[in-house]
């Protein structure tokens, strides 16, 4: 058991500085009443009395901390503390009266009762001292280390977490993506070309992205012009993508692939038809949310929703513990938005 910073000059700067408060607050009027050479012989074997004392306080105090050790078993180092404390302050006591018959062939004379369960009282109280003091250390450094290791423990199941979630990128947005490929290689391959280019952008983004916990909106707007290219190639005019992004807000940060859920959220539970276009807008509000708004226009056929993208940004959204994701449905919009992060967050998780 390590003891703690400065414990050498404690030692020994603890007993005389308990001295002298007992001195001051416990004055004892008969004391002061005996020859000079008496109090000067007392005095000092009080002082040698109490530097003996706080080391033997010292060693069983740690000994018993040893023995039960962590903030779990606090109150049984406790019931052993109290059931010592008695014994030790007689024997410190006794210690101290013997050195005095020793040095003056006598034993330090008291009027009455009350005056000898006075002395003993001082004793006890040292020695609660004693045992506060190292006591208190050891739960304030258990506790710091079992807090240190809890947040650790906790940012590391967080990360754990958000890695899986980061990597449950829907398998038929590459079905989708590829069959809108083959179609593009024989109806036009000039548009074949710029689809792949784009289809390669977006999941050059979905590798990196993958591999981080926030990126800058920045990024994401960016990627998500790809993606909305991809959107187009595959529903022509049923889709109308619009972004209003304030570009102080691009340094800030979201959790990756936030537009990507949400846009292919609002592409999959809604129509998609030249006549009956889904619009969807992009945008930042002055309270750093990033929003993103369709219009309402529900699929006739129910779509399986267990697991689904708005379940997944959620539970990462909480997980990261910056804000809440809020939903809003109004008569003819859909609407999510995220928290913008700060950017030193951003710097801090990557």
């Amino acid at each position: 058991m390590k003891a703690p910073p400065n414990d050498t000059r404690l030692r020994l700067l603890g007993p005389l500085g308990l001295f002298v408060f007992v001195g001051v607050f416990f004055r004892l009027d008969w004391y002061f009443q005996l020859p000079f050479k008496t109090i000067l012989i007392n005095d000092t074997i009080a002082l040698i009395a109490g530097l003996v004392s706080w080391q033997i306080a010292r060693w069983v105090v740690l000994r018993i901390q040893k023995n039960y050790p962590g903030l779990a078993n606090s109150p049984r180092r406790l019931l052993w503390l109290l059931a010592v404390l008695p014994v030790l302050a007689n024997f410190a006591w006794v210690m101290r009266h013997a050195a005095r018959f020793l040095i003056d062939g006598k034993f330090l004379y008291f009027n009455n009762t009350i005056e000898l369960s006075r002395t003993i009282g001082i004793q006890l109280f040292y020695h609660f001292i004693y045992f506060t003091v190292y006591e208190v250390w050891y739960i304030l450094r258990q506790w710091h280390r079992e807090t240190v290791e809890t947040n650790a423990l906790e940012k590391t199941s967080l990360q754990s977490q958000l890695s899986s979630l980061q990597h449950q990128v829907n398998p038929h947005f590459l079905f989708n993506s590829l069959n809108s490929l083959s179609s593009l290689i024989g109806e036009n391959p000039h548009h074949a070309d710029a689809f792949l280019e784009e289809l390669t952008s977006v999941f050059r983004y979905l590798l990196q992205a993958s591999e981080r916990y926030l990126v800058t909106l920045g990024e994401e707007v960016t990627f998500i012009h790809s993606y909305g290219h991809l959107l187009q190639a595959r529903y022509q005019q049923g889709i109308r993508l619009e972004l209003d992004i304030d570009h102080a807000y691009e340094s800030l940060a979201v959790a990756p692939l936030t537009l990507q859920i949400l846009v292919e959220n609002a592409v999959r539970y809604n129509v998609t038809l030249p006549e009956q276009p889904l619009h969807i807008r992009i945008f930042t509000t002055p309270e750093r949310r990033l929003g993103v708004a369709n219009t309402l226009q529900r699929r006739s056929l129910r779509v399986e929703t267990t697991g689904g993208g708005l379940t997944n940004l959620t539970m990462r959204y909480a997980l990261l513990n910056e804000g809440e994701l809020l939903i809003e449905e109004q008569p003819e919009w859909f609407l999510v938005s995220v928290p913008l992060i700060s950017k030193t967050t951003v710097e801090a998780t990557n």
